[in-house]
């Protein structure tokens, strides 16, 4: 198991790649912060059974990216756990989809707001656990629209550029701590959130550049995401990996 006694917080991990990643990392030994926007009876459940399967811990912490006090107050709460933080999967996110000239600017900064500065707040307390401790890794979770520039993205691709920009920077100022940080950009991944924002004649033009001729799993990503957690890994900093199908 590759994650066998390491803690990791997870964002957004209710659906789609979130949920893939959090199973991946129970199967591997790790306790889990599962970081979701509200409480949720059946996701609980779902936790639990996960938790009791892979015989780990599995604790929960909600807040609402748009919101800076639940991001401090949830941060806190898990940074002040005795055991150490290892791990740290910024998975959370919005989409946005219309043409630029269709696109009004507070629209932008409310994609931005979620998508990049939350992520970068929240990041921030989690790396002051992460220091003390002078060991960790920090996987942010990006978009190859962010290296493809898709049309009709002005606000998702450049909030998920600027997270792969932040990404090498951060890397840089925390390899002397031995933390390290890489991104993912995944590509056309078969999730809720792809179905809904790809219209399907987009989808089927896309899938002709896709040179393995399909979309990825959730499951994917998540077993990229978990090389880059694990000790696999530990020379490996500031670098951002394209799963996408050699798109």
């Amino acid at each position: 198991m590759l994650l066998k006694n390491k803690t990791a917080v997870v964002t957004g991990c209710k659906r789609g790649i979130g949920k893939a990643i959090i199973e991946t990392f129970a199967k591997n030994g790790s306790n889990i912060w599962a970081c979701t926007r509200k409480p949720d009876d059946n996701f609980s459940k779902y936790l639990k059974k996960l938790q009791d399967e892979n015989k780990i811990i599995i604790k929960e912490a909600f807040f609402d990216l748009n919101n800076m006090d639940e991001i401090k107050e949830s941060a806190q709460k898990i940074i002040s756990e005795e055991n150490d933080i290892n791990i740290l999967v910024n998975n959370a996110g919005v989409i946005h989809t219309s043409l630029f000239q269709m696109t009004p600017v507070e629209k932008i900064k409310e994609v931005f707001d979620i998508n990049y500065f939350s992520t970068l707040l929240f990041t921030q307390y989690i790396v002051k656990k992460m220091a003390k401790q002078k060991e960790g890794s920090i996987v942010n979770i990006s978009s190859s629209s962010a290296i493809e520039a898709n049309e009709g993205r002005i606000a998702y691709a450049s909030s998920k550029a600027a997270l792969i920009t932040s990404t090498k920077v951060i890397a840089k100022e925390l390899g002397r701590l031995n933390i390290r940080v890489n991104a993912i950009a995944p590509g056309l991944t078969d999730t809720d959130m792809m179905r809904d924002s790809t219209p399907k004649e987009v989808l089927e033009e896309t899938l002709k550049r896709i040179p393995m001729n399909r979309i990825g799993t959730p499951d994917e990503i998540a077993n990229t995401v978990l090389f880059l957690s694990s000790d696999l890994s530990k020379y490996i900093t500031g670098q951002v990996l394209s799963v996408d199908g050699g798109m």
